[in-house]
């Protein structure tokens, strides 16, 4: 069985990839930018994950299409890019640290329904697994090398401030983060895009 009409699955292929690249890079990072939270902020944040995760569930039967999948994805990569230019633009304070955690776990009660989403549109078996190959490399190798930039920003650049690596990886990040937009805008066919729900084994075929 082919993939949707809406989806290019070579280009969301490479488009999951870029995303866990990006999320590769990053995992690190969001220990130091969290530090000047308490406690308490990470016990408030996971029941509003768990609230907004059940939200989002009770509206399966409305968005869980193939305009709406392309229009939270978007929603997400954007969160995502504010967050990036604010690590760019604020100090690591606060009110730094509250935007990107409350970003993240927007992005984050998402999770469950882009995963549904992209399996319903994807449907073949082959595409599947090379989508899942593709964000396991990506995360990879985004690890790889987010650990050889803080290693080299400490032994070649004597930049020993935790602080400061993580702001210097977020210009990494932030190409990464636009190749990421352009690469989900490119794995969409808009003319294709419609509000009607996705049902599993219903996808029609489509050109690879």
């Amino acid at each position: 069985m082919a993939s949707h009409p809406a989806i290019r699955p070579a280009a969301f292929i490479r488009y999951k990839f870029l995303n866990s690249l990006f999320l590769g890079l990053s995992v690190g990072a969001v220990f130091v930018l969290y530090t000047p939270l308490s406690p308490a902020v990470f016990s408030a944040g996971g029941l509003g994950l768990a609230v907004g995760t059940l939200i989002v569930a009770t509206q399966y039967r409305r968005i869980l299409a193939p305009a709406w999948f392309f229009r939270l994805s978007l929603l997400v990569e954007l969160i995502t890019l504010s967050g990036v230019a604010a690590v760019l633009i604020l100090p690591i304070e606060v009110p730094l640290a509250l935007f990107v955690y409350i970003g993240y776990q927007i992005t984050f009660s998402l999770g469950n329904y882009l995963v549904r989403c992209e399996t319903l549109l994807m449907v073949a078996v082959d595409q599947l697994r090379r989508l899942d190959v593709a964000k396991q490399a990506g995360y990879l190798l985004g690890m790889a090398v987010a650990w050889a930039l803080y290693t080299g920003l400490e032994r070649l650049a004597d930049l020993t401030s935790e602080a400061a690596q993580v702001v210097s990886l977020h210009w990494l990040l932030l190409g990464v983060e636009v190749s990421v937009l352009i690469a989900l805008w490119q794995a969409f066919n808009k003319d294709q895009l419609s509000d009607e729900p996705l049902t599993v084994g219903a996808s029609p075929a489509s050109e690879p």
